[in-house]
């Protein structure tokens, strides 16, 4: 299980939208949220060949987005299993 936060143009852009798509693809489960700093958060679990894949798309994002910066770390938060991959608001 990782958590990321994802800095840069990443609000108001369908950032965390996108995210939800391209982790329900990958067949990953967690979820995704803006954060008051103006960045995203994100918490996602699965093979680790999808989660590499979402570290690669994250590092770009939507084409609407700017990433600046994205923080990937292992993480022993939970997630309900069976939710898929959700966006909170």
């Amino acid at each position: 299980m990782y958590r990321f936060r994802v800095r840069g143009r990443v609000q108001g852009v369908g950032f965390r939208q996108a995210t939800q798509r391209r982790a329900s693809q990958l067949g990953l489960e967690g979820w995704v949220r803006n954060c008051a700093d103006g960045s995203v958060e994100g918490l996602a679990t699965g093979s680790p060949t999808a989660l590499e894949r979402l570290r690669q798309w994250l590092q770009q994002g939507p084409p609407t987005a700017w990433v600046e910066s994205l923080d990937w770390q292992a993480d022993a938060e939970t997630v309900e299993a069976g939710r898929g991959y959700v966006v909170l608001r």
